[in-house]
């Protein structure tokens, strides 16, 4: 198979399981040096991708990075590609997810990491924060902002995200959609589904507008995506089926819940956030004024930019590889 110009080179992404983190063995691909992040070293950088992802996602900002120098870690979470998938939907809360991350980085021996999320992986590197600061050098995060009143029941007028999303978007919406365990499965997210799937949603790059839909034939690629991308997504998911990673949604309400202990923490890590004009993210009800006229500031006390970048979707990372790239080279440089 010809190799596309941005696909990772096969000796610069190397594979193992760690085992019994947090009571999972989890999968991860790693690059650059073997020994980076340690004591006089530059800070090993930590990727945490979205749904329905992989560690796949960060394989271009992986080989970018690692060419300069940085020792570069990205998992699959809990219920993805080749990390264990528990039954229970429980198990995916966010301290489990959370818990995942800081054993992990303990397996590693990383005491202290550069972290960089997207979509639930954004999700998660949000909480990461506020629950182990002590854990994280800097931030980039991209596509999901702190979203307080979502991540963390805050005040007596605070209403569960599940009603939130019910009351902006209707019963039809994916994150309502996805309540009910194993509905969202034995349907359009059947594994047998999975190629026509994440062609459907990675050329969609989840614009406002489809996120919406629930079929239709698969969409020409864009240059930025190959047939190997698709058949490397669409191969894991045939394997795992999507459940674990449905679960993450299913526990949202939870999560909340369990956070309410931080209502007024704010996240004090040095932070850069990215998104694409065209992320569904970038269009809820007034998301763009709190990022842009200091509500996002006061929650991020840290946040020292916010990136906007034109013609991009959800998958920012995949679709404006380079430029994501050299965001996050600038921003973790200075650490």
């Amino acid at each position: 198979m010809e190799k596309d110009q941005q696909q990772p080179q096969e000796e610069v992404i190397r594979h193992r399981t760690v085992e019994a983190v947090n009571g999972i063995a989890m999968h991860v691909a790693e690059s650059g040096p073997e020994d980076g992040g340690g004591e006089g070293k530059k800070p090993a950088v930590l990727f945490l991708h979205g749904f329905p992802e992989l560690w796949y996602s960060w394989r271009h900002q992986m080989s970018f990075l690692a060419a300069r120098g940085y020792r570069c870690v990205a998992p699959d979470l809990r219920g993805y590609g080749g990390t264990e998938a528990p039954q229970d939907v429980g198990d995916y809360s966010a301290f489990h997810l959370i818990g995942d991350v800081v054993a992990l980085l303990d397996a590693l021996r990383l005491p202290k990491v550069l972290v960089v999320g997207h979509d639930w992986g954004a999700i998660l590197s949000w909480y990461l924060c506020l629950f182990r600061p002590d854990r994280v050098a800097a931030l980039v995060n991209t596509s999901v902002a702190f979203m307080r009143h979502v991540f963390i029941r805050a005040g007596p007028a605070a209403v569960k995200p599940t009603e939130l999303f019910n009351r902006a978007y209707g019963p039809g919406y994916y994150i309502c959609r996805f309540q009910e365990p194993g509905a969202a499965e034995a349907a359009e997210f059947a594994p047998a589904h999975a190629r026509q799937l994440m062609t459907r949603i990675l050329c969609n790059r989840f614009s406002e507008r489809a996120a919406e839909k629930e079929s239709g034939e698969s969409p020409p690629l864009p240059a930025w995506l190959t047939d190997a991308d698709i058949d490397y997504f669409a191969a894991a998911f045939q394997k795992s089926g999507f459940t674990g990673a449905i679960n993450y949604y299913r526990n949202m309400d939870r999560n909340w819940e369990m956070a309410a202990a931080w209502a007024d923490a704010k996240v004090v890590v040095p932070t850069k956030f990215i998104v694409g004009d065209g992320d569904l993210t970038y269009h809820y009800a007034g998301i763009q004024d709190y990022i842009h006229k200091g509500g996002f500031k006061e929650d991020v006390p840290l946040l020292e930019e916010v990136v906007v970048i034109p013609g991009a979707g959800h998958f920012v990372q995949q679709e404006k590889a380079v430029e994501v790239s050299e965001h996050i080279y600038s921003f973790i440089a200075k650490f």
